[in-house]
């Protein structure tokens, strides 16, 4: 008989579920949106979601988070309104009777494409989420990298440029420049319009000067991360996920060049950089690998196969 986990990965603005069983089906999706009171108002509709799913067969439940999570399940999701410190693994404990892994979302997507996406066979790995903010999941020889306090992927702090802007302190350097609202941002400031980045890709595919030019930009930027990661990790494959990766080749290409003309030489040579296979699945996959491992008794980031 198959055994599932119940997965659930908590956004910004919705929150998705499915089953999971142990070779990376998902079954039973469901997604709700995000409640904008956030607080406990957010911890209601995601166990709702969970509850709302078939029972039979359930070992644990896997729940990952757009944030810090602390060793005792205390999460802080800065774009949740009072996830400061929500106690988010005591109160799931409490509700389920079956084993609750809380892992933040940067270890869960990197975690899915590594065991069935863009990076599958793969042992040092990077997962890019470009959206609305930036973060990476990192597996180096096949184990998770969470950094002292938990905090490593971090990457829209990342400094690419060396003069300090304000906004810098808020999001971080790169997420200034590349993130979704960055793109959003520079096409109002010069196309007097408020476009989302595909609209700005759709342009520069058509000709258009200045969108070209904004993602072109925005590529380059992209490229000097990429061209750190590769020359700090040495990578595989960094696989790119989220909205901005939408805009395709118009930036990627961009990034790629930039990548080549300023990374590690013999590292940039090895890496493959790809767009993510799984999408929105990839966290969903993720968590639930880790619940599985968890139960196992597998370190982090162990064997996916």
């Amino acid at each position: 008989m198959s055994t599932f986990v119940l997965a659930a990965d908590v956004g910004g603005t919705k929150i998705a579920a499915a089953r999971v069983d142990e070779s990376g089906r998902l079954s039973c999706v469901r997604e709700a949106p995000t409640p904008a009171a956030g607080g406990r108002a957010v911890v209601r509709a995601l166990i709702s979601l969970l509850d709302s799913l078939p029972r039979a067969g359930v070992c644990a439940v896997g729940v990952d988070v757009p944030g810090w999570v602390r060793p005792d399940g205390r999460v802080w999701a800065p774009n949740i309104p009072g996830w400061r410190n929500m106690r988010l693994g005591t109160i799931l404990g409490g509700h389920y009777r079956w084993p609750v892994v809380v892992d933040s979302d940067r270890h869960a997507f990197v975690t899915g494409e590594a065991w069935r996406g863009a990076a599958r066979h793969s042992r040092n790995v990077v997962c890019l989420a470009v959206g609305t903010g930036i973060g990476a999941g990192i597996v180096a020889n096949g184990q998770l990298i969470s950094g002292h306090a938990g905090l490593a992927g971090a990457v829209g702090w990342m400094a690419i440029c060396d003069r300090f802007q304000p906004l810098y302190k808020q999001v971080g350097c790169l997420e200034a420049h590349v993130a979704g609202p960055a793109i959003a941002l520079a096409a109002h400031r010069q196309l007097g319009r408020v476009l989302q980045v595909q609209e700005v890709a759709q342009l520069a595919r058509a000709g258009h000067r200045h969108a070209g030019q904004i993602l072109r930009e925005a590529g380059h930027a992209l490229g000097l991360a990429l061209a750190n990661l590769v020359s700090t990790l040495n990578p595989e494959v960094i696989v790119i996920s989220g909205g901005v990766a939408g805009a395709g080749d118009a930036l990627l290409s961009v990034a790629r060049q930039t990548m080549w003309r300023w990374g590690q030489p013999l590292a940039v040579r090895q890496v493959r950089v790809v767009r993510s296979r799984l999408g929105a699945k990839a966290a969903l996959l993720g968590i639930a690998k880790l619940a599985f491992d968890a139960l196992e008794g597998r370190p982090k980031g162990g064997d996916r196969q």
